[in-house]
């Protein structure tokens, strides 16, 4: 049987944070590690979506072009996950043609199944942008929580499901208009004509997690509905449909097939262009999805669907949704910024650390919560003082004691008899909990073979045994150096690095999975090194105040233009109680401001003030409103007030 895994499509238009990692890449990574040490035909399918709104937003903020946006993040996000130690076979993008070919043929057959048509609806234009906005364009008050800042497909707050017309006080993202409702053309997939064989589908799927079945079992007693899967855009995939041209398939449509177009992609790098089909059209093939729980509806239902009216394909096999990790007792936001961005993790901790944080904590049933703290104790106490003590001192005696070679054993008694029956049954204890992506329980089981180590360790005393019952200290590092070996095995899926540290100090490569109960072992070591050094408070607390407040260093500093500005005219911005629209003297140059300052000062009392503003922001349009720069201003619960300068210097002169 082949095993074919995938990770939900990561969006480039931002870097990975450890919400991301706890959901969908790290468990996936443990699986397929294991699979291969088990000598399995197995492989890790992934890449980065790149198309949809999440990138045309970033881009519009950033005054890039989606193209720069996604160049940018796709390298950035393949780094980090190669720093982090993941081993995809194939990390594709869903820019390439070969993937947009293969999205318009998916669309293209089942447009002709009859199972896609066209529907007039109304949708949100925005008169000032000049264009109709897709649902992330469209933001207002949620109608289930009130939180101000939903967007028109979800609630960040509460989760819920959206459209835009549900929305309270819907206004355009870009421009902060209030959109209209007019009526344009969009093609829908037929979801609802589905619904029978999704669920006779679902029900055979007696293993899958309950939490994942709970959840589509709901969507399906609400009845399944038909789903849009075009959107107005200019950066996505071309629907290849002349009456829907200037039209582009929607990203959950998209995405997905991602995973066989990176497939196809990675089979034509091997020079074996039908590769491919062996995983994707063999019946036998185990299909795994792993995402998180945001993702289940897709994959669990609408991406079988698609597979199903295309017709060919498998269909998934199991779908591990993990729920969310939290960060500090609050949910990771790229919008806030509130987060733990990998790359900035990796340049002040290990990989492996993070990883055994992030599977010991993982949010396998139930959101679970990333704390600082947490993980200074987790690594000092159990990778450092239990793993890492264990390792360190079985081989500091060998090279101590027995000149760098592993002594011999004449017998073995009761004690060590049950070490080895611990090893022997050990793979397949952690095997299985892995086969049923039971990671947590799985790292607990590694880490109990090492918590046994340094139990016998302890009762045998080699120390005092070396001096008075030579075969005795003999016997019992020999048993010791049984238990490193395997232990550098076992945590192979777990803590890649450290594993390949324990081999490359004890000289020895355990013989895959099945070969590590204990029968196999070093017989001498190399240069040794402490595995984990222990984390001080000091650096966590200073990562704990990174959460608190964003740090800039000084390039970052250094690129930001403050110059004073003379106010010359302002006025209130049409329809708006609070933008004020400033023309201002910076120097030479004639700029025009919109600043929110309305409810504290009359247009006419700015006139004639020299203010401090930011020189070279990227120019945005607030309400329909050019502005070309941002005033500094102070901002309590008093109100706001305008900064200025406390001696008249001339206009456009450096703030330093």
């Amino acid at each position: 049987m082949r095993i074919l895994v995938t990770s939900a499509l990561p969006y480039a238009n931002g870097d990975i944070h450890l919400g991301h990692l706890a959901g969908a890449y790290l468990p996936a990574d443990i699986y397929v590690r294991y699979q291969r040490l088990k000598r399995r035909d197995v492989l890790y399918i992934c890449g980065t979506d790149e198309h949809g709104v999440p990138v045309t937003i970033s881009a519009e903020k950033k005054g890039k072009t989606p193209r720069e946006i996604v160049d940018q993040y796709y390298k950035s996000i393949n780094e980090s996950f190669k720093d982090f130690g993941m081993t995809f076979d194939n990390f594709s993008r869903t820019s390439l043609p070969i993937h947009h070919r293969l999205a318009q043929d998916f669309f293209s057959r089942i447009h002709k199944k009859g199972f896609i048509y066209p529907k007039d609806i109304e949708q949100f234009y925005c008169t000032q942008c000049k264009r109709f906005l897709p649902d992330r364009y469209v933001v207002g008050k949620c109608p289930k929580c009130g939180n101000d800042g939903a967007r028109g497909d979800q609630c960040e707050t509460c989760g819920h499901w959206l459209e835009p017309f549900e929305l309270i006080e819907p206004r355009c993202q870009i421009c902060d208009s209030v959109p209209q409702k007019t009526q344009t053309r969009h093609w829908y997939f037929k979801l609802s004509e589905f619904q029978n064989k999704l669920a006779e589908w679902i029900a055979s799927k007696k293993d899958w997690k309950e939490t994942v079945l709970t959840f589509v079992q709901g969507w399906l007693r609400e009845g399944l509905q038909d789903r849009p899967i075009t959107r107005d855009l200019e950066w996505g995939v071309p629907v290849p449909l002349e009456e829907a041209k200037g039209k582009v398939l929607y990203v959950w449509f998209d995405a997905p097939i991602g995973y066989i177009s990176s497939t196809m992609e990675m089979s034509q790098k091997q020079g074996k262009p039908d590769l491919w089909k062996d995983y994707w059209l063999d019946q036998n093939t185990k299909l795994v999805h792993f995402i998180g729980k945001d993702n289940i509806v897709f994959h669990a239902l609408i991406w079988p669907a698609m597979l199903m009216a295309y017709g060919d394909y498998v269909l998934p096999a199991d779908i591990p949704a993990n729920q969310f990790l939290n960060l500090e007792g609050g949910k990771f936001s790229t919008s806030k910024n509130y987060a733990i961005w990998l790359p900035d993790f990796l340049k002040e901790f290990k990989a492996d650390s993070l990883r055994y944080a992030l599977t010991r904590n993982a949010p396998e049933a139930r959101d679970t919560d990333f704390t600082w703290r947490d993980f200074q104790v987790w690594h000092n106490n159990e990778l450092a003082d239990i793993l890492g003590n264990f390792v360190n001192r079985t081989l500091t005696f060998v090279k101590k004691y027995y000149g760098s070679s592993v002594p011999e054993a004449s017998s073995f008694g009761e004690r060590d008899n049950r070490i080895f029956d611990l090893l022997k049954r050990a793979p397949e204890k952690i095997g299985t909990r892995i086969e049923h992506f039971e990671f947590k329980n799985g790292l607990q089981e590694v880490m109990r073979i090492a918590q046994e180590g340094n139990r016998y360790f302890d009762h045998e005393e080699p120390w005092a045994t070396r001096k008075k019952d030579e075969a005795a200290c003999a016997r019992t590092i020999n048993v010791c150096m049984r238990i490193v070996t395997a232990l550098s095995a076992m945590i192979d899926p777990f803590l890649p690095y450290t594993s390949r540290r324990i081999k490359d100090m004890i000289q020895f490569e355990p013989e895959g999975w099945d070969g590590i109960a204990g029968v196999q072992y070093a017989r001498s070591i190399g240069e040794t090194s402490i595995l984990f050094e222990k984390i001080g408070d000091d650096a966590i607390r200073l990562q704990s105040d990174k959460l608190k407040k964003e740090m800039i260093d000084l390039d970052y500093f250094s690129k930001i233009s403050l110059k004073s500005a003379k106010v010359m005219t302002a006025e209130r911005v049409e329809g708006s109680k609070n933008l004020v629209k400033c023309q201002v003297e910076v120097g030479d140059e004639k700029k025009q401001i919109v600043a929110g300052i309305g409810k504290d000062y009359e247009p006419s009392d700015l006139v004639g003030k020299i203010i401090v503003i930011v020189d070279n922001l990227q120019p945005a349009k607030i309400r329909g409103v050019l502005s070309e720069g941002m005033l500094l201003a102070a901002v309590d619960e008093k109100g706001t007030v305008v900064i200025t300068t406390d001696k008249v210097v001339n206009s456009g002169t450096q703030i330093r």
